[in-house]
């Protein structure tokens, strides 16, 4: 009572009379306006009060009054003249010079609106009248307070659908315009761009389109408030989604751009987070060409968080590459994946050897020129089997730590990197005659900078051939009148290793250091090579043609790096200028490319390729794509980007999986297994819990040849792996075939045995999946191996194991019966009499009880099975010492039994034992007893009154 006259100083002498000092946080169904109602020595009506209130002196009456809106509302919304002097109570007191009263008010406002929409005919009027010029008001209040309560009550009314669409774009759309504005307050601005984000997916596609869309471009290029942007960034997949493809590839990929090399690493985390919706909402050629270059910027950023969040959402982006109809897989709308008919399956042979890189990707175009939605594919066999051969010969060399972490940097240092996903599906990118790279030296230092090279497979050691070479410069330098302009990216490069020189000690410079030191031996070996490619390209026109694809994917890995390694720190990124960048960039023709051609394709003749560089290509998703999911299970990702690396990994394999689509199950392979073996045993559970998913991508025969011995590994694991394989023990087996699913029966009795006998949730999983998986044996393995398995069960410590074991029991008794095998039935009904209605426990007996009731509810045997065999052990229970027993035996026979119209019919010679038990438990010395065998309870009742399980 010390805090009341805080609150009602003049209402002192009526609370008690009322007991409003019971009123709390916890009493929800108390009115807060109860007040009104109690009359008092004013002497006036509960609307005159509640006026009096309202604009009372003392403020806490007037949070009263605004927290019990509600409450007024449905007291006086009967009367139209008093709803209406509500209505203006309302609007007045949203004018109240008190925050924390507009505040209060405005909470109410949504709650008010659906009580007003439910009850009242003329609702659009009191709304648009009365209440939506408040919230709108609100946006725009001078308190932050108030201001956030009225956008979170602005949402609330748009996700409820309660706000017509001319308030939408009349009201509400202008004053965010207004508030988003370049000259508008910091603090608006970013609540408004905020507020316009998550209206976004709430509004129709026009108005957003319209209205909102063009703000949004702006806020994007904000350069003034670094939030804004961030706002946009980290809500860039809804506006896209919310805007479609079109508008999106138009105005929204631009920006996207923008803000994926944006200064601030913040802004590239947050587009990086949501790269998989904004590829969602794009076509397949914007999402090939344009954001999967964009994606190798992000995934090899300077900064560390950038490249986390990369490599986080890789395996959803890859996902959005995939096509249904090529896969062979569609999704159900239960949401559960399933295998596409026969008839329309595309993937006759999923089983294609590694080894023929040729018949693979043949098989795939074929494939997906008969899918529903074909994309556009240009294939080139030649081409691959040529890239597989130089990479395989580039990685043939690893005593060179220069030549292990760089890649092709002999060839020409000025393409782009955003070229090394276009073309084919295959991720060969196309070349044409005249590589020229405009823009390239304008672009920003982060733009340059990648480490995804690094990974890729090395160079020859050339050492040898550069001295040949350098010799026969000398005797053919008088004729030759090319400029070398190689030499001057020599010694651009030997300025930017000097100033690496001061960084030496930092890991992430000295491999910097490693491919610049490639970079200036290549770059000495175009200078010298001009003179004779000046000579050679009168006579290799033709050769040309058909070797400038093989060279493309090499030069442009090369280039890349060298442009990008110039960036190796933010510490020195400001020493190192983009002068640099940009003479690397001069030092790159066609005439250098042809001689690194030629160069490369003696070294594949002389050294055959490696079939394991082969069996990683595909033509669904660009390579580099895949090539950087693949090293996500190099142990030093964890060390350079996050030591859960493994785990993003393996929790997006299935979708990757699903996107290649079991003909490229090659690709994956040795990452699975990986995996599968990885130290943490988060990864190890994460692939358990979706190994039944995966069996279902790849079909039976991938599935028995390189993941059932992953499973039979995880069925011996810790207890937080196996539960991943125990939940869906019958998705995975059902997938099998006959004689190889026979094999674990025998290992289904090892999860009866846990790690910590408490886990008593392992051991109740393992009886709910038996109840499934009885469909996939015969009635004699279910009687050798999985009758024991229930019965232990049964017997467990835990009451809700029990339970549920004697469902499976159940279970077990259908499938007998089902399948005709009556003697292995009544065999099992005996050995439940002896271990269960004798049971010295009365744990056992009552068990007994409810096998029976279920085994009737469930008709689950023939009846006249069940009265010669189990019918008579039941009804021998109402002598049970143990008043428990019997409360279930009463139920049983009450609510189950005589329910039934086999004991209903006349002359049945059953009934007349079975109405004696009845009468018996009735006149039993036990209340409960003879409740439940006098009552006959509804059947929507009886789980409520069901006894509690025994522990």
């Amino acid at each position: 009572m010390a805090g009341i006259p805080l609150y009602f100083v003049d209402l002192q002498d009526d609370l008690d009379d009322f007991g409003f000092e019971d009123y709390g946080p916890d009493c929800d169904s108390m009115r807060i306006t109860a007040f009104l109602d109690i009359p008092g020595q004013d002497n006036l009506s509960p609307l005159a009060r509640l006026e009096k209130y309202a604009f009372s002196d003392n403020v806490f009456n007037r949070q009263i009054i605004a927290r019990g809106l509600l409450d007024v509302f449905r007291d006086f919304s009967n009367n139209e003249e008093d709803f209406l002097t509500v209505m203006e109570i309302v609007v007045r007191l949203s004018e109240d010079a008190e925050p924390t009263v507009r505040t209060e008010l405005m909470e109410q406002i949504p709650a008010i609106a659906i009580f007003l929409q439910e009850s009242r005919p003329n609702f659009p009027t009191a709304f648009f009248e009365y209440l939506m010029p408040i919230v709108v008001r609100y946006l725009t209040d001078v308190n932050n307070q108030v201001r956030k309560a009225g956008q979170e009550a602005l949402l609330i009314l748009l996700e409820q659908d309660l706000v017509a669409q001319s308030d939408i774009e009349n009201k509400v759309c202008p004053i965010l315009l207004d508030l988003s504005a370049p000259d508008s307050d910091d603090e608006y601005k970013v609540e408004a761009v905020n507020i316009i984000c998550k209206m976004a997916s709430m509004l129709s596609r026009t108005t957003v389109e319209h209205l909102l869309l063009p703000r949004f471009c702006e806020l994007c290029s904000d350069g003034k408030l670094f939030q804004v942007r961030k706002i946009c960034a980290a809500n860039f997949g809804d506006i896209c989604n919310a805007v479609g493809q079109e508008a999106t590839e138009r105005l929204l990929i631009p920006k996207f751009f923008e803000l994926c090399s944006d200064s601030v690493w913040g802004m590239r985390k947050a587009c990086a987070e949501c790269f998989m919706a904004v590829s969602y909402t794009t076509s397949p050629e914007v999402r090939r060409s344009k954001l999967s270059p964009l994606f190798i910027s992000l995934i090899s950023d300077t900064c560390r968080w950038v490249r986390q969040a990369a490599f986080q959402s890789l395996g959803p982006f890859i996902s959005t590459f995939a096509n249904p109809s090529s896969a062979g897989l569609y999704i159900r709308e239960d949401g559960t994946l399933s295998i596409r008919p026969p008839a329309q399956d595309v993937n006759a042979n999923p089983c294609q050897p590694s080894s023929n890189i040729t018949s693979v990707s043949s098989s795939a175009n074929a494939a997906l020129s008969s899918s529903e939605q074909p994309m556009e594919i240009k294939p080139e066999s030649s081409t691959e089997e040529t890239l597989a051969e130089v990479n395989t010969k580039l990685s043939e060399n690893p005593n060179e730590d220069t030549r292990k972490e760089n890649s092709d940097c002999c060839t020409s240092p000025g393409e782009d990197v955003s070229r090394l996903s276009q073309g084919d599906r295959g991720g060969v990118p196309e070349v044409t005659k005249d590589s020229s790279f405009p823009g390239m030296h304008s672009r920003s230092a982060e733009d340059l900078f990648s480490t995804f090279l690094y990974w890729r497979p090395p160079l020859p050691d050339i050492t040898q051939e550069l001295e040949l070479l350098q010799f026969k410069t000398e005797k053919h330098n008088e004729n030759c009148s090319v400029p070398c302009n190689n030499c001057v990216a020599s010694s651009e490069i030997k300025k930017v290793l000097e100033s690496l020189q001061e960084h030496i000690d930092d890991p992430d410079v000295q491999a910097q250091v490693q491919v610049l030191s490639a970079a200036l031996r290549a770059a000495q070996f175009d200078s010298v090579g001009d003179c004779e490619t000046k000579k050679m390209e009168e006579s290799s026109d033709n050769l040309q043609n058909k070797t400038i694809s093989d060279e493309a994917a090499v030069s442009d890995a090369a280039c890349t790096q060298v442009q990008e390694s110039t960036l190796p720190t933010p510490a020195s990124q400001d020493n190192i200028s983009d002068q640099s960048a940009t003479s690397l960039l001069k030092s790159s023709d066609s005439e250098e490319h042809r001689e690194t051609s030629a160069f490369l394709r003696k070294e594949q003749e002389n050294n055959p390729p490696f079939e394991d560089d082969k069996s990683k290509l595909q033509d669904i998703i660009p390579q580099p794509l895949l090539d950087q999911y693949l090293s996500m299970t190099d142990p030093a990702r964890a060390q350079t980007v996050d030591t859960e690396i493994a785990k993003h990994c393996a929790y997006s394999l299935p979708g990757v999986a699903l996107t290649l689509g079991r003909q490229n199950w090659h690709c994956l392979k040795d990452t699975y297994e990986t995996l599968a073996s990885d130290v943490q045993w988060k990864v190890r559970r994460t692939l358990a819990f979706s190994i039944h998913e995966l069996a279902v991508i790849l079909g039976d025969q991938l599935t028995a040849a390189d993941l059932v011995p992953i499973f039979n590994g995880f069925l011996k694991d810790l207890d937080e792996v196996r539960i991943g394989v125990l939940k869906h023990l019958y998705d995975f087996l059902k997938l099998l075939h006959a004689d190889k699913r026979r094999e674990y029966l025998y290992q289904l009795q090892e999860f009866v045995v846990t790690d910590n006998s408490r886990n008593w949730r392992f051991r109740y999983e393992l009886a709910e999946q038996l109840i499934l998986i009885l469909e996939l044996y015969n009635p004699n393995d279910v009687y050798d191996y999985l009758r024991h398995i229930a019965l232990t069960l049964c017997s467990d410590k835990v009451s809700e194991v029990r339970w549920i074991s004697f469902k499976l029991v159940v279970a077990i008794l259908q499938k007998f019966y089902a399948n005709n095998a009556n003697a292995l039935g009544l065999n099992f009904i005996n050995e439940l009499i002896v271990r269960f209605r004798h049971c010295s426990k009365w744990v056992g007996r009552q068990a007994f009880a409810f096998i029976c009731q279920a085994v009737v509810e469930e008709e689950c045997m023939p009846v006249d099975q069940f009265v010669e065999h189990l019918l008579p052990s039941l009804l021998s229970l109402a002598s049970d010492p143990v008043p428990n027993v019997r409360v279930l035996l009463a139920k049983a026979l009450r609510q189950t039994l005589l329910e039934k119209a086999y004991f209903k019919s006349v002359g049945n010679p059953h009934l007349e034992a079975a109405e004696e038990t009845i009468l018996a438990l009735q006149s039993d010395r036990d209340q409960d007893v003879s409740f439940f065998a006098t009552i006959k309870l509804k059947q929507g009742n009886m789980d409520n009154i069901t006894i509690e399980k025994q522990t």
